[in-house]
């Protein structure tokens, strides 16, 4: 049984911040044990992204104790992993404009401070990729990023780089996790030790010019392109991403004319505009498509508030607008990117994506000599695969998912929304003749119509889920053979490791026994389409079945048909749980 009080008693021993200690000792006072049990009987879980949770008071809400907690157990964790040249490699912290970041970023400075550990400090706001660059940039040890990205505001998150580069990855996760439980007692709580020890390293004015640089210089190695300047508007959802915009037009001598949201071009940590501060939300585009259509605009260019996500919408000439998918904008940087590549040899050039993005950028890739690979969902894979291949000689150019996320390995091996915006706006000016959403058509005349459809279903917990997809296993053995009319021709799950591709049926993409995912290739139906794939895994962190339908046709009616009647399939055959709840599309 729990003993409330006890955890009650050793919270109110460890924590110094007089906000979270008053909110368990109101809850104390009012008896709320229930509460009271909620907020300290479990503990915050440390996974390949770090941190992320509601802001509060207790061992499972992100607040200063659990901060310092966290940040003592990665820097024990790297003592253990390098000794003490870790500490004079040192770490990069960031840090977002949300509810508490510079104060969370304070804190871990703080206790790697009190290991002996060099701090690369940014003294103010940054875009989350500047924490990954530094990372590169100064060889460091880790990085750190406050930040929560796109979530609600109640929330902040604890994302950690390991020193190369990229986020960290299985089995790190768990061994910083391990080190954590052993480092609970806070060694300090002085933030203003901070400021005069010789172990804080301000860095924010020589690296953020030598962020701009580099991505000068990546976008220069495009040829020049004459063509009258460009008007958008633009949009940093209340967050981080206005100065670093402003900042790199600058740097690139830009003639384009940006015209700000100005309700939304400040850093906000109460993002009051919009309901979810997250660009690919319905709604969330509403006050730039407002300012556009008051400024006769056709081109919106938006991040999310740590500016690591890119969004495009553009006005058509009916008047309505058009938000384009994720996988929609990296399948039109990439085929600016291979104009300007140009391979001559197969397998020496890479372009990566997502298992659950569209097809179609393999089809444009290979088609211009490009080598393509899919990896698991998260730029955790991405960037590790685009280092992996880069240490046996190849060059890996580009790499997306459809989750609006896009990387530049030549900058970063994350995703960049600032990067991905100039390399945009230099893309359309090589398109002088056509706007993206016309150039978009192109492409699918020329590669084919592939139409997607993600959404999710809600579920009531995560045991209803894993049983669903059990009952999804049971139609069939070793799978089922039919969705709808349309005979599997594929199955792969990576749950209990088996695809029906491969000569021992062992998947070639990581197993995973804790994490639903299958991923199912139909056979074309009656000529009218080239066949559908389709992939539906459990959310890692909320009680969401999420689906990745696509269908690829030469027809544009065929390939959305294909894949809305083919949802419908499996809303019938495998959704069919009246406690599944359906996201309801506009």
């Amino acid at each position: 049984m729990v003993n409330i009080e006890a955890l009650t008693q050793e919270w109110l021993r460890l924590d110094r911040d007089e906000a979270t200690r008053a909110e368990i000792l109101d809850l104390v006072k009012q008896q709320n044990v229930k509460e009271l049990e909620v907020l300290l009987t479990s503990r915050l879980t440390f996974g390949t992204a770090g941190l992320r949770a509601r802001m509060g008071a207790g061992f499972s809400r992100l607040n200063s104790l659990t901060i310092i907690q966290t940040s003592q157990g990665l820097a024990q964790y790297l003592l253990e992993q390098r000794g003490t040249s870790a500490a004079s490699a040192g770490v990069v912290i960031g840090y977002d404009g949300r509810h508490n970041s510079k104060k969370f970023a304070e804190l871990a400075a703080t206790a790697f401070i009190a290991k002996g550990f060099r701090v690369l400090w940014y003294e103010d706001l940054v875009h989350t990729p500047m924490v990954p660059f530094a990372v590169k940039e100064l060889h460091t040890a880790a990085g750190v990023m406050v930040t929560a990205s796109h979530n609600p505001k109640q929330d902040n998150g604890y994302k950690v780089y390991g020193s190369n580069a990229c986020q960290i990855n299985s089995p790190v996760d768990a061994q910083i996790a391990d080190a954590i439980l052993n480092n609970l007692e806070p060694v300090s709580w002085d933030i203003e030790n901070n400021g005069r020890s010789k172990l804080l390293i301000p860095i924010l004015e020589r690296l953020r010019a030598s962020y701009l640089e580099t991505v000068h210089q990546y976008v220069g190695r495009s040829p020049k392109v004459t063509s009258t300047s460009l008007e958008f508007v633009y949009t940093p959802m209340h967050g981080v991403g206005l100065v670093p915009m402003e900042a790199i037009l600058k740097v690139v001598d830009s003639q384009d004319r940006i015209v700000v949201v100005h309700e939304q071009a400040q850093p906000d940590a109460e993002f009051p505009t919009v309901v979810y501060p997250n660009p690919e939300e319905n709604g969330a585009l509403d006050l730039a498509k407002a300012t556009a259509d008051r400024d006769n605009i056709r081109l919106i260019l938006a991040n999310d508030p740590d500016a690591d996500r890119f969004a495009v919408a553009e006005k058509l000439d009916d008047g309505s607008w058009h938000q384009f998918t994720g996988d929609q904008v990296g399948v039109l940087l990439s085929a600016h990117l291979a104009k300007i590549i140009k391979p001559e040899r197969i397998g020496d050039d890479w372009m990566l994506t997502t298992a659950v993005s569209s097809q179609m950028l393999a089809v444009l890739a290979e088609a211009q000599r490009f080598a393509v690979e899919e990896t698991l969902t998260g730029f955790k894979w991405l960037g590790n695969r685009s280092l992996a291949l880069q240490s046996k000689g190849k060059t890996v150019h580009f790499a997306y998912e459809e989750a609006l996320g896009y990387m530049f390995p030549d900058v970063v091996h994350d995703k960049d929304g600032i990067a991905a915006v100039v390399v945009f706006l230099r893309a359309c000016k090589d398109w002088p003749s056509c706007s993206p959403w016309a150039k978009l058509q192109e492409l699918y005349r020329d590669y084919g119509f592939f139409h997607t459809i993600n959404t999710y279903w809600r579920s009531p917990d995560m045991t209803v889920t894993s049983a669903v997809f059990d009952q999804v296993r049971c139609l069939g053995k070793p799978h089922p053979k039919l969705v709808g009319r349309r005979v599997v021709v594929r199955w792969r799950d990576l749950t209990v490791g088996y695809d029906s591709s491969t000569d021992d049926h062992t998947p070639d993409l990581p197993i995973s026994k804790g994490s639903q995912m299958i991923t199912c290739w139909l056979e074309k139906l009656d000529g009218t389409d080239e066949g559908i794939r389709f992939t539906v895994r459990a959310s890692g962190t909320e009680p969401k079945i999420k689906i990745y339908l696509e269908c690829h046709s030469n027809n544009p009616i065929s390939a959305e048909t294909g894949a809305a009647q083919m949802l419908e399939h499996i809303k019938l055959e495998w959704f069919n749980d009246p406690c599944l709840i359906m996201e309801k599309k506009p």
